[in-house]
């Protein structure tokens, strides 16, 4: 028997009009097959094709679609933000993903099951047993997984994939999340996110991860490699930071 989740789904949206249609119907597949769950579209200004018109015109027709215009935002971990704002008074889980078909919704009911299980984070890892990484260049493979390992070593955290963006939280988390001011303004915004949440109650989930795009931008790498010390000196300097006593 399917449980009926209080969930939300976020999802920040930018040029996505070649498979917008593919990914929608998927997740409308999982909405179906969870017999819940409300999708929120976070659409800004980085979007310059039709995207924004095609998730308007979806939200007017299924109930279960918002749209969030958010020209405000700066970076893509504002879009994130901004979701869990638009989330969190009326949902019990939140679960952030890519569009495009790189982050898998078929994926979503086991993080569900991880989150009703008691838990309070489920990461997506490509990383572990039955998880994977394709269509993605030697360049994105190796800055994925090196900076897992990296990461677990400089900030003591013991997770098989530190920088996946596919994961969901237990709301109480989104709140503490909500309340602490992140350094990140790109890629490094999931590890970010892990580091803080790796006291708290945690499984890893895994996942399929397509990489479309084979660039990371020289600012995201070093804005990484600056939050990525700063914490490194944080941990050497407190010893035990974390979301809880931040």
């Amino acid at each position: 028997m399917i449980k009926n989740y209080n969930y939300a789904v976020i999802v920040p949206m930018a040029n996505e009009s070649k498979e917008f249609d593919f990914f929608i119907n998927k997740l409308k597949d999982t909405l179906d097959f969870t017999k819940s769950g409300h999708v929120y579209l976070i659409v800004d200004n980085v979007s310059k094709d039709n995207t924004c018109e095609l998730c308007e015109a979806l939200s007017n027709t299924d109930e279960r679609f918002t749209t969030v215009l958010a020209p405000e935002n700066k970076n893509v971990v504002d879009a994130y933000i901004r979701g869990y704002k638009e989330a969190e008074p009326f949902h019990d889980f939140i679960i952030e993903m890519d569009a495009g078909m790189s982050h898998d919704p078929s994926a979503i009911p086991m993080f569900l099951r991880v989150l009703n299980e008691g838990n309070e984070c489920a990461f997506g890892s490509r990383f572990i047993n039955g998880g994977s990484i394709w269509q993605s260049s030697l360049k994105r493979r190796f800055l994925s997984k090196a900076g897992t390992v990296l990461s677990n070593i400089l900030l003591g955290s013991k997770m098989k994939d530190m920088t996946s963006g596919y994961q969901g939280f237990h709301v109480s988390v989104v709140r503490q999340l909500l309340n602490y001011k992140l350094l990140s303004t790109g890629h490094f915004y999931q590890t970010e996110v892990r580091y803080l949440m790796r006291k708290l109650r945690y499984i890893e989930v895994p996942i399929h991860y397509k990489a479309p795009s084979p660039s990371v931008s020289n600012r995201s790498i070093l804005n990484s490699v600056s939050v990525l010390l700063h914490y490194f000196f944080c941990r050497l300097k407190f010893k035990s930071k974390s979301i809880n006593n931040e």
